[in-house]
């Protein structure tokens, strides 16, 4: 079965969701990384509930995003802590957010979508998470200060 554009793109969205989640989930039960993302995939990936089905993800981009996060998380954070406000540091933003920045970061340090994507990507979940607040502003100038010391080429 081929997969189209569309089909590919709702699942790599799919596929960073999952990644915030899954990272948001490791943060809050100490869990190791191989065994949440076992999890995902045998669990969350496709899940179906009364109000619907949950999305199948990119099974490469989400063990992409959570390994790199993970291997690289002292490197993503410390570019977070550049791109927040001095009184914010990383550990006292919300875990959700944390997270997001996690996968965010990883895909900007390491992956090979364009930055612009990237932040768009994230930004709309943050939007999902936090649909009434002022967390996806937030989100976007963080993660485009990310972008722009991760990629400088690309801006």
């Amino acid at each position: 079965m081929t997969l189209s554009g569309n089909q590919k793109r709702k699942m790599r969205a799919a596929a960073r969701l999952y990644a915030v989640q899954a990272l948001f989930q490791m943060e809050a039960s100490g869990q190791p990384v191989d065994k949440v993302i076992r999890e995902f995939e045998d669990f969350r990936f496709g899940e179906h509930f009364d109000e619907g089905d949950m999305a199948e993800g990119d099974v490469d981009l989400f063990r992409f995003l959570m390994e790199t996060a993970v291997n690289w998380q002292a490197k993503i954070d410390q570019m977070t802590d550049r791109a927040l406000v001095a009184k914010w540091p990383i550990a006292r933003i919300d875990p959700t957010l944390r997270a997001l920045f996690r996968a965010g970061g990883a895909e900007l340090v390491e992956g090979e979508t364009p930055p612009k994507v990237v932040i768009s990507e994230f930004v709309d979940i943050a939007r999902a998470f936090f649909p009434e607040g002022d967390e996806p502003k937030f989100a976007n100038a963080v993660l485009d200060h990310m972008a722009r010391e991760a990629k400088p080429e690309a801006f």
